[in-house]
């Protein structure tokens, strides 16, 4: 099925979150209509904090920084300038496959970091997103966040390739206090951007997900489906899904 891909805006010119997703609302009523084709987002924001429909009163700023909280699974995070962050719009053929569909945006992450900069992701078991787990504590260098409504899905991936961490410092990121966050650039000691990736992700997206690309005007699924975090099971990897 087709698949399009739309970038919208990388340093200097950042995307407004607010207008992201207005546009992803947007497009998700007109994909399930059928007037528009599936289409991912890529994109660098402004600075933002998040928070999914799982965040707690502890997980947020600590000075009371302003949060804009939006309807994708998980808990608080941040996005920014040196974050390449995608948001797919998909006409799912098949609502048995999210949890798949999950698991293939964190396998295109995956390997995209590890065939163009030798970064070995891994998946965590019960956490989402892509991990890195060689040192004495794990750190985070990707975050997945949907949600499905009327078998159309919203919200996405972000990766960290040349951003600050210090936002991270403010929160309780995605809720996890035992663990630490990382970029494509501190792990490799030179700067890597986001519009330096953006192609190679792009392209494995445009691989991976028309796989689970269905026909419009699906609408038979209930209004209010459960957003969607996590993944995949490591013991047992789907067939068919990049590892």
């Amino acid at each position: 099925m087709d698949l399009e891909l739309r970038r919208l805006g990388f340093d200097p010119e950042l995307v407004d979150y607010t207008e992201a997703l207005e546009l992803q609302r947007h497009l998700h009523t007109s994909v399930r209509e059928g007037s528009s084709p599936s289409t991912v987002l890529l994109l660098e924001h402004s600075d933002v904090y998040t928070a999914g429909k799982r965040t707690e009163e502890a997980d947020r700023p600590k000075d009371g920084t302003p949060v804009i909280d939006v309807d994708r699974g998980g808990k608080i995070t941040w996005h920014g300038r040196g974050q390449l962050v995608g948001y797919p719009i998909l006409q799912l053929r098949d609502r048995s496959l999210v949890k798949d569909y999950v698991c293939t945006l964190e396998g295109v992450i995956m390997k995209v970091l590890a065939e163009d900069y030798g970064i070995q992701g891994q998946r965590v078991e019960g956490r989402s997103g892509v991990w890195l787990t060689d040192g004495l504590r794990d750190r985070k260098i990707a975050a997945v966040g949907i949600r499905v409504h009327q078998s159309v899905t919203l919200h996405g991936f972000a990766l960290n390739c040349s951003n600050s961490l210090d936002p991270f410092e403010n929160i309780i990121p995605c809720g996890i206090s035992d663990a630490d966050t990382t970029t494509i650039s501190r792990e490799l000691g030179r700067t890597v951007r986001p519009a330096d990736v953006v192609e190679r992700i792009a392209e494995e997206l445009k691989s991976a997900l028309p796989q689970y690309i269905g026909a419009g005007q699906r609408t038979s699924q209930s209004a209010d489906e459960e957003p969607v975090t996590s993944a995949c099971s490591i013991a047992q990897p789907k067939e068919g899904v990049p590892q």
